[in-house]
Protein backbone atom coordinates (compact mmCIF):
# COMPACT_ATOMS: atom_id res chain seq x y z
CA UNK A 1 0.00 0.00 0.00
CA UNK A 2 2.92 2.17 0.91
CA UNK A 3 4.63 1.55 -2.27
CA UNK A 4 1.60 2.52 -4.51
CA UNK A 5 1.46 5.54 -2.70
CA UNK A 6 4.64 6.25 -3.09
CA UNK A 7 4.45 5.37 -6.94
CA UNK A 8 1.43 7.97 -7.12
CA UNK A 9 3.04 10.55 -5.52
CA UNK A 10 6.32 10.06 -7.91
CA UNK A 11 4.31 9.89 -10.99
CA UNK A 12 2.22 13.15 -9.93
CA UNK A 13 5.50 14.92 -9.18
CA UNK A 14 6.42 13.73 -12.87
CA UNK A 15 3.15 15.08 -14.27
CA UNK A 16 3.84 18.46 -12.85
CA UNK A 17 7.09 18.68 -14.44
CA UNK A 18 6.03 17.84 -17.73
CA UNK A 19 2.82 20.37 -17.64
CA UNK A 20 5.69 22.83 -16.30
CA UNK A 21 7.46 22.47 -19.25
CA UNK A 22 4.79 22.37 -21.62
CA UNK A 23 3.70 25.91 -20.37
CA UNK A 24 6.86 27.41 -20.77
CA UNK A 25 6.67 29.73 -23.77
CA UNK A 26 8.92 29.49 -26.43
CA UNK A 27 10.75 32.66 -25.87
CA UNK A 28 11.46 31.88 -22.75
CA UNK A 29 13.25 28.63 -23.24
CA UNK A 30 15.06 30.39 -26.13
CA UNK A 31 15.35 33.96 -26.27
CA UNK A 32 16.29 35.62 -29.62
CA UNK A 33 19.48 37.00 -30.08
CA UNK A 34 18.37 40.65 -30.85
CA UNK A 35 20.77 42.50 -33.22
CA UNK A 36 19.94 46.54 -33.97
CA UNK A 37 21.14 47.77 -37.28
CA UNK A 38 21.41 51.60 -36.88
CA UNK A 39 21.84 52.89 -40.85
CA UNK A 40 21.38 55.74 -43.00
CA UNK A 41 17.98 55.31 -44.97
CA UNK A 42 17.73 58.76 -45.85
CA UNK A 43 19.74 61.96 -46.70
CA UNK A 44 22.99 62.07 -48.50
CA UNK A 45 24.18 58.64 -47.19
CA UNK A 46 21.05 56.75 -47.92
CA UNK A 47 22.51 54.26 -51.06
CA UNK A 48 25.43 53.28 -48.49
CA UNK A 49 23.32 52.60 -45.53
CA UNK A 50 20.67 50.42 -47.80
CA UNK A 51 23.56 48.33 -49.25
CA UNK A 52 24.75 47.86 -45.48
CA UNK A 53 21.61 47.18 -44.50
CA UNK A 54 21.25 44.42 -47.00
CA UNK A 55 24.64 43.04 -46.69
CA UNK A 56 23.96 42.59 -43.05
CA UNK A 57 20.65 40.55 -43.77
CA UNK A 58 22.69 38.40 -45.96
CA UNK A 59 25.54 38.18 -44.11
CA UNK A 60 23.30 36.43 -41.16
CA UNK A 61 22.22 34.24 -43.90
CA UNK A 62 24.63 32.82 -45.19
CA UNK A 63 26.55 32.24 -42.45
CA UNK A 64 23.54 30.51 -40.38
CA UNK A 65 22.91 28.45 -43.46
CA UNK A 66 19.42 30.23 -44.28
CA UNK A 67 18.34 29.15 -40.97
CA UNK A 68 18.66 32.38 -39.39
CA UNK A 69 19.83 31.05 -36.09
CA UNK A 70 22.86 30.99 -33.73
CA UNK A 71 23.21 28.75 -30.56
CA UNK A 72 20.11 27.67 -31.20
CA UNK A 73 18.15 30.85 -30.83
CA UNK A 74 16.59 32.87 -33.48
CA UNK A 75 18.42 36.05 -34.92
CA UNK A 76 16.32 38.97 -34.77
CA UNK A 77 17.18 41.99 -36.61
CA UNK A 78 15.69 45.58 -35.82
CA UNK A 79 16.73 48.29 -38.13
CA UNK A 80 16.53 51.94 -37.67
CA UNK A 81 17.80 55.08 -39.68
CA UNK A 82 19.84 57.60 -38.04
CA UNK A 83 19.23 60.24 -40.74
CA UNK A 84 22.75 60.84 -40.46
CA UNK A 85 22.01 63.28 -37.62
CA UNK A 86 23.95 62.57 -34.61
CA UNK A 87 21.87 63.62 -31.84
CA UNK A 88 19.65 61.27 -33.47
CA UNK A 89 21.97 58.44 -34.39
CA UNK A 90 23.19 58.30 -30.11
CA UNK A 91 19.09 58.90 -29.15
CA UNK A 92 18.64 54.84 -31.18
CA UNK A 93 21.68 53.63 -29.81
CA UNK A 94 20.48 54.23 -26.28
CA UNK A 95 17.03 53.17 -27.26
CA UNK A 96 18.12 49.98 -28.73
CA UNK A 97 20.29 48.81 -25.52
CA UNK A 98 17.51 50.53 -22.81
CA UNK A 99 14.08 49.70 -24.19
CA UNK A 100 14.39 46.85 -27.30
CA UNK A 101 17.30 45.21 -25.31
CA UNK A 102 19.38 44.27 -27.63
CA UNK A 103 22.23 42.19 -27.46
CA UNK A 104 24.25 44.28 -29.59
CA UNK A 105 24.60 46.95 -32.31
CA UNK A 106 25.74 47.53 -35.95
CA UNK A 107 26.13 50.70 -37.45
CA UNK A 108 26.10 53.69 -38.63
CA UNK A 109 26.70 55.10 -41.72
CA UNK A 110 28.25 58.20 -40.58
CA UNK A 111 31.31 59.26 -38.81
CA UNK A 112 29.95 62.15 -37.31
CA UNK A 113 27.17 60.13 -35.92
CA UNK A 114 29.57 57.19 -34.93
CA UNK A 115 31.21 59.85 -33.13
CA UNK A 116 28.10 60.76 -31.28
CA UNK A 117 27.58 56.98 -30.40
CA UNK A 118 30.47 56.34 -28.76
CA UNK A 119 30.01 56.74 -25.31
CA UNK A 120 26.82 54.85 -25.12
CA UNK A 121 28.48 51.26 -25.72
CA UNK A 122 30.44 52.24 -22.69
CA UNK A 123 27.46 53.11 -20.46
CA UNK A 124 25.65 50.16 -20.92
CA UNK A 125 28.48 47.75 -21.32
CA UNK A 126 27.61 46.74 -24.93
CA UNK A 127 28.91 45.78 -28.06
CA UNK A 128 28.86 48.57 -31.43
CA UNK A 129 30.15 47.09 -34.19
CA UNK A 130 31.23 49.88 -36.52
CA UNK A 131 30.20 49.56 -40.27
CA UNK A 132 30.23 51.40 -42.34
CA UNK A 133 31.83 54.69 -40.86
CA UNK A 134 35.34 55.18 -41.77
CA UNK A 135 37.27 57.72 -39.65
CA UNK A 136 40.19 56.46 -37.60
CA UNK A 137 39.45 58.96 -35.21
CA UNK A 138 35.88 56.36 -34.08
CA UNK A 139 38.65 54.16 -32.79
CA UNK A 140 40.96 57.01 -31.51
CA UNK A 141 41.25 58.23 -27.88
CA UNK A 142 37.99 58.67 -27.47
CA UNK A 143 36.88 55.13 -28.43
CA UNK A 144 36.36 52.64 -25.51
CA UNK A 145 36.67 49.14 -25.09
CA UNK A 146 32.81 47.47 -26.32
CA UNK A 147 33.81 49.52 -29.75
CA UNK A 148 34.59 46.91 -32.24
CA UNK A 149 35.18 48.58 -36.15
CA UNK A 150 34.46 45.83 -38.96
CA UNK A 151 34.42 48.79 -42.28
CA UNK A 152 37.85 50.14 -43.39
CA UNK A 153 39.58 53.40 -42.08
CA UNK A 154 40.20 56.50 -43.22
CA UNK A 155 44.29 55.11 -43.47
CA UNK A 156 43.33 52.61 -45.66
CA UNK A 157 41.92 54.66 -48.00
CA UNK A 158 45.21 57.40 -47.69
CA UNK A 159 47.43 54.84 -47.81
CA UNK A 160 45.92 52.33 -50.73
CA UNK A 161 45.53 55.57 -52.78
CA UNK A 162 49.01 56.97 -51.98
CA UNK A 163 50.37 53.63 -52.83
CA UNK A 164 48.69 54.07 -56.20
CA UNK A 165 50.03 57.78 -57.02
CA UNK A 166 52.62 59.02 -54.62
CA UNK A 167 55.87 59.74 -55.86
CA UNK A 168 58.77 62.48 -56.35
CA UNK A 169 57.96 65.32 -58.32
CA UNK A 170 54.44 64.89 -57.85
CA UNK A 171 52.13 68.04 -56.88
CA UNK A 172 48.44 67.02 -55.33
CA UNK A 173 45.81 69.13 -54.35
CA UNK A 174 42.49 67.52 -52.61
CA UNK A 175 39.50 68.13 -52.05
CA UNK A 176 37.12 67.03 -49.36
CA UNK A 177 34.08 66.91 -46.94
CA UNK A 178 34.52 69.51 -44.29
CA UNK A 179 33.76 66.59 -40.99
CA UNK A 180 35.59 63.91 -39.14
CA UNK A 181 35.28 62.18 -42.57
CA UNK A 182 37.04 64.49 -45.29
CA UNK A 183 39.72 65.82 -42.66
CA UNK A 184 40.62 62.78 -41.17
CA UNK A 185 41.86 61.25 -44.66
CA UNK A 186 43.55 64.21 -46.12
CA UNK A 187 45.67 64.34 -42.75
CA UNK A 188 46.45 60.82 -43.34
CA UNK A 189 47.25 61.12 -47.02
CA UNK A 190 48.92 63.63 -46.49
CA UNK A 191 51.71 61.84 -44.66
CA UNK A 192 51.29 58.70 -46.58
CA UNK A 193 52.01 60.55 -50.33
CA UNK A 194 54.89 63.34 -48.71
CA UNK A 195 56.85 60.14 -47.28
CA UNK A 196 56.80 58.81 -50.93
CA UNK A 197 58.23 62.41 -52.19
CA UNK A 198 54.88 63.96 -53.45
CA UNK A 199 53.98 67.28 -51.99
CA UNK A 200 50.46 68.63 -51.13
CA UNK A 201 50.06 71.34 -52.95
CA UNK A 202 46.30 72.75 -51.20
CA UNK A 203 43.76 71.39 -48.73
CA UNK A 204 39.74 72.17 -49.97
CA UNK A 205 37.15 71.45 -47.58
CA UNK A 206 33.86 71.94 -48.39
CA UNK A 207 30.03 71.27 -46.73
CA UNK A 208 28.30 68.15 -47.29
CA UNK A 209 25.80 69.82 -49.39
CA UNK A 210 28.07 71.76 -52.27
CA UNK A 211 26.56 72.14 -55.52
CA UNK A 212 28.67 74.93 -56.80
CA UNK A 213 32.73 74.41 -56.72
CA UNK A 214 33.59 77.15 -58.24
CA UNK A 215 35.46 79.12 -55.61
CA UNK A 216 36.94 75.94 -54.76
CA UNK A 217 38.76 75.22 -58.61
CA UNK A 218 39.61 78.54 -58.85
CA UNK A 219 41.60 78.47 -55.48
CA UNK A 220 43.77 75.32 -56.62
CA UNK A 221 44.10 76.94 -60.35
CA UNK A 222 45.57 79.80 -58.61
CA UNK A 223 48.13 77.53 -56.44
CA UNK A 224 48.94 75.08 -58.96
CA UNK A 225 48.82 76.43 -62.08
CA UNK A 226 52.57 77.21 -62.65
CA UNK A 227 53.83 74.58 -61.29
CA UNK A 228 56.32 72.14 -63.21
CA UNK A 229 56.12 68.06 -63.04
CA UNK A 230 53.07 65.96 -62.95
CA UNK A 231 49.97 67.57 -60.91
CA UNK A 232 46.76 66.05 -59.83
CA UNK A 233 43.44 66.90 -57.98
CA UNK A 234 42.87 64.37 -55.42
CA UNK A 235 38.78 63.89 -54.59
CA UNK A 236 37.57 62.47 -51.49
CA UNK A 237 34.15 62.53 -51.47
CA UNK A 238 31.11 60.80 -50.07
CA UNK A 239 27.55 60.20 -50.61
CA UNK A 240 25.14 62.46 -53.56
CA UNK A 241 26.27 65.06 -55.16
CA UNK A 242 30.12 63.49 -55.93
CA UNK A 243 31.89 66.51 -57.94
CA UNK A 244 33.97 64.73 -59.68
CA UNK A 245 32.09 65.09 -63.36
CA UNK A 246 31.68 68.86 -62.07
CA UNK A 247 35.65 68.96 -61.91
CA UNK A 248 36.35 67.29 -65.15
CA UNK A 249 33.90 70.07 -67.10
CA UNK A 250 35.71 72.39 -66.13
CA UNK A 251 38.69 71.13 -68.04
CA UNK A 252 41.54 70.96 -65.43
CA UNK A 253 43.37 68.94 -67.28
CA UNK A 254 43.75 70.41 -70.99
CA UNK A 255 43.97 74.23 -69.33
CA UNK A 256 46.45 73.94 -66.64
CA UNK A 257 47.65 69.76 -66.26
CA UNK A 258 45.74 68.87 -63.08
CA UNK A 259 44.44 65.69 -63.52
CA UNK A 260 41.79 64.48 -61.67
CA UNK A 261 41.87 61.28 -59.44
CA UNK A 262 40.21 59.48 -56.51
CA UNK A 263 39.30 55.94 -55.00
CA UNK A 264 36.65 53.31 -55.27
CA UNK A 265 32.80 54.32 -55.13
CA UNK A 266 29.93 53.25 -55.16
CA UNK A 267 28.14 51.63 -58.96
CA UNK A 268 25.70 54.88 -59.42
CA UNK A 269 28.77 56.79 -58.86
CA UNK A 270 30.78 54.98 -61.12
CA UNK A 271 28.22 55.67 -63.76
CA UNK A 272 29.63 58.83 -63.63
CA UNK A 273 33.18 57.54 -64.14
CA UNK A 274 33.33 56.21 -68.12
CA UNK A 275 34.70 59.45 -69.02
CA UNK A 276 37.95 58.91 -66.78
CA UNK A 277 38.85 55.44 -68.57
CA UNK A 278 42.03 54.29 -67.53
CA UNK A 279 42.18 56.63 -64.54
CA UNK A 280 44.19 54.60 -61.82
CA UNK A 281 42.69 54.45 -57.58
CA UNK A 282 42.94 52.16 -54.83
CA UNK A 283 39.32 51.12 -53.92
CA UNK A 284 37.51 48.84 -50.97
CA UNK A 285 35.45 46.47 -53.04
CA UNK A 286 34.52 46.16 -56.48
CA UNK A 287 32.96 42.72 -57.05
CA UNK A 288 34.57 41.03 -60.01
CA UNK A 289 37.92 41.94 -57.66
CA UNK A 290 38.24 39.74 -54.77
CA UNK A 291 38.70 35.42 -55.74
CA UNK A 292 36.81 33.40 -53.25
CA UNK A 293 33.61 31.37 -52.69
CA UNK A 294 31.88 33.34 -50.16
CA UNK A 295 31.99 36.28 -52.65
CA UNK A 296 30.83 33.97 -55.70
CA UNK A 297 27.84 33.15 -53.33
CA UNK A 298 26.60 37.30 -52.33
CA UNK A 299 27.00 38.12 -56.18
CA UNK A 300 24.98 35.41 -57.64
CA UNK A 301 22.48 35.59 -55.05
CA UNK A 302 22.46 39.33 -55.28
CA UNK A 303 21.82 38.98 -58.73
CA UNK A 304 19.17 36.59 -58.20
CA UNK A 305 17.36 39.14 -55.61
CA UNK A 306 18.30 42.42 -57.47
CA UNK A 307 16.94 42.23 -61.33
CA UNK A 308 20.81 41.27 -62.00
CA UNK A 309 22.68 43.65 -59.87
CA UNK A 310 25.88 42.74 -58.49
CA UNK A 311 26.81 43.48 -54.72
CA UNK A 312 27.80 46.73 -54.46
CA UNK A 313 30.61 48.41 -52.12
CA UNK A 314 28.74 48.62 -48.63
CA UNK A 315 26.95 45.16 -49.61
CA UNK A 316 30.36 43.54 -48.64
CA UNK A 317 30.70 45.91 -45.96
CA UNK A 318 27.61 44.81 -44.32
CA UNK A 319 28.43 41.27 -44.89
CA UNK A 320 31.48 41.26 -43.32
CA UNK A 321 30.11 42.48 -40.30
CA UNK A 322 27.85 40.14 -40.64
CA UNK A 323 30.36 37.13 -40.81
CA UNK A 324 32.19 39.26 -37.69
CA UNK A 325 29.17 39.23 -35.72
CA UNK A 326 28.25 35.13 -36.21
CA UNK A 327 31.89 33.83 -35.53
CA UNK A 328 32.42 36.09 -32.75
CA UNK A 329 29.10 34.58 -31.11
CA UNK A 330 29.66 30.90 -32.29
CA UNK A 331 33.48 31.62 -30.46
CA UNK A 332 31.83 32.89 -27.46
CA UNK A 333 29.28 30.58 -27.25
CA UNK A 334 26.83 33.16 -25.90
CA UNK A 335 25.92 36.71 -25.95
CA UNK A 336 27.52 37.50 -23.00
CA UNK A 337 29.28 40.72 -23.28
CA UNK A 338 32.82 39.99 -21.69
CA UNK A 339 32.52 36.59 -23.54
CA UNK A 340 32.25 38.51 -27.04
CA UNK A 341 34.92 41.11 -26.06
CA UNK A 342 36.88 38.04 -25.99
CA UNK A 343 35.86 36.19 -28.67
CA UNK A 344 36.57 39.44 -30.97
CA UNK A 345 39.48 40.58 -30.01
CA UNK A 346 42.26 38.90 -32.13
CA UNK A 347 39.29 37.13 -34.79
CA UNK A 348 40.65 36.41 -37.69
CA UNK A 349 37.46 35.56 -40.27
CA UNK A 350 36.35 35.64 -43.98
CA UNK A 351 34.73 37.89 -45.47
CA UNK A 352 33.75 38.11 -49.63
CA UNK A 353 36.58 40.67 -49.54
CA UNK A 354 39.05 38.30 -48.04
CA UNK A 355 40.42 37.74 -45.19
CA UNK A 356 39.98 40.45 -42.13
CA UNK A 357 41.79 40.49 -39.02
CA UNK A 358 40.29 42.25 -35.76
CA UNK A 359 43.73 44.18 -34.18
CA UNK A 360 43.48 43.65 -30.72
CA UNK A 361 44.55 46.93 -29.82
CA UNK A 362 42.64 49.39 -31.50
CA UNK A 363 39.58 47.29 -32.45
CA UNK A 364 40.13 48.29 -36.04
CA UNK A 365 39.64 45.49 -38.43
CA UNK A 366 43.02 45.06 -40.80
CA UNK A 367 42.05 44.34 -44.62
CA UNK A 368 43.37 44.33 -47.80
CA UNK A 369 42.44 47.02 -50.44
CA UNK A 370 42.58 46.86 -54.45
CA UNK A 371 44.62 48.81 -57.06
CA UNK A 372 42.28 49.31 -59.93
CA UNK A 373 42.40 50.61 -63.53
CA UNK A 374 39.06 52.24 -64.40
CA UNK A 375 37.92 50.26 -67.39
CA UNK A 376 34.77 51.32 -69.96
CA UNK A 377 32.85 48.80 -71.88
CA UNK A 378 30.13 49.94 -73.83
CA UNK A 379 27.93 47.10 -72.77
CA UNK A 380 28.08 47.79 -69.39
CA UNK A 381 26.49 51.10 -67.67
CA UNK A 382 29.19 52.63 -65.25
CA UNK A 383 32.98 52.35 -65.75
CA UNK A 384 34.95 48.92 -64.34
CA UNK A 385 36.96 49.06 -61.75
CA UNK A 386 39.93 46.72 -63.22
CA UNK A 387 42.03 44.62 -60.65
CA UNK A 388 45.71 45.81 -61.05
CA UNK A 389 46.73 44.04 -57.98
CA UNK A 390 45.69 43.27 -53.98
CA UNK A 391 47.04 45.39 -51.35
CA UNK A 392 48.23 43.61 -48.61
CA UNK A 393 47.49 43.89 -45.15
CA UNK A 394 51.04 43.83 -44.37
CA UNK A 395 51.57 46.27 -47.62
CA UNK A 396 48.79 48.37 -46.39
CA UNK A 397 50.57 48.55 -42.80
CA UNK A 398 47.57 50.42 -40.88
CA UNK A 399 48.87 52.31 -38.51
CA UNK A 400 47.50 52.32 -34.46
CA UNK A 401 44.61 54.66 -34.10
CA UNK A 402 45.03 54.72 -30.53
Amino acid sequence: MKRTKVKWIIYGFAMMAIGLALSVPPAMAAEPIKIANITALSGPFEQFGNQSRVGFKMGMEYATNGTMKLLGRSVEIIVKDSQIKPAIGKQLLTEAYKDDKVDLAVGPTSSAVAMAMLPVPQEFKKILVVEPAVSDTITGKDSNRYVFKTSRNSSHDAIGNALVLARPGISIATVAQDYTFGRTFVGIYKKAVEAKGAKIVIEEYLPIKTVDFTASSQRIIKAMKDLKGEKYLFLNWAGKGNPLKKFHAMKLDEKYGIKLTTGGNIIPALKGYKIFSGMEGSGYYYHTNPDNKMNDWLIAEHKKRFKGMPPDFFTCGGFAAAMFVTEAIKKAGSTDTEALIAAMEGLEWMTPKGKMIMRKEDHQALQSMFHFKLKVDPDVAWAIPELVKVQTIEELNIPLTR
